[in-house]
C-alpha cells in the first residue's frame, strides 16, 4: 500500500470514466473535465475540513462558472479552483488567474450575490484560489489554498 495521498475515496489515482469500455481511451476533453471535477471535489473537502460551509458548487452564469462559494462564519468566500498535472505545459495552477480571469470571477460573484437572497449577510467578501496538482499517474501531489488571492 502506498503512503502517497489519494485522489479519491479508496483510489490511488484518477480512473477513466465508467461510461467507457475498458481499454478505450477517453477524449482529452473528458480527461480534463474529470481532472477538474476531482480537483474541485478535493478543494471542497479541504474547505469543509477547515470549517467552511459550502453554499454552492459550479454556479453557472453567462460569463462562466463559479467553482465554489463558501462561508466560514465571518466571510463569504468565492473560490476559484485550478487543477493541473505536474509536468504539463500549462505551468502552475495559479498562472491562469490573471487580471481577466479575476474580473470574470468578480462579475460572476456579483451575479451570485444579487440572485441569492437567502445567503449569509457578512461584512467580508473574499476571493480565494485553490491550486491542485496531480502527477502523471493521477496521485495528488499538492493542494495549495491562497486566501485573499485577488
Amino acid at each position: 500500500m502506498s503512503d502517497r495521498p489519494r485522489s479519491g475515496p479508496g483510489r490511488g489515482r484518477l480512473e477513466p470514466d465508467a461510461g467507457h469500455p475498458p481499454g478505450r481511451e477517453t477524449a482529452p476533453a473528458d480527461r480534463r473535465q474529470s481532472l477538474g471535477a476531482t480537483g474541485e471535489q478535493l478543494a471542497a473537502e479541504h474547505l469543509v475540513r477547515r470549517g467552511y460551509q459550502i453554499l454552492e458548487r459550479n454556479y453557472r452564469t453567462r460569463w462562466g462558472e463559479l467553482d465554489l462559494v463558501a462561508y466560514d462564519g465571518q466571510a463569504l468566500v468565492f473560490c476559484e479552483v485550478k487543477t493541473r498535472r505536474s509536468g504539463g505545459q500549462k505551468g502552475s495552477p495559479f498562472e491562469a488567474l490573471g487580471p481577466a480571469k479575476q474580473a470574470q470571477v468578480r462579475k460572476m460573484a456579483s451575479r451570485w450575490l444579487h440572485e441569492r437572497r437567502d445567503r449569509p449577510r457578512v461584512a467580508v467578501i473574499r476571493f480565494d484560489a485553490i491550486g491542485v496538482v496531480f502527477d502523471g499517474a493521477g496521485y495528488l501531489l499538492a493542494l495549495e489554498h491562497l486566501e485573499g488571492a485577488f
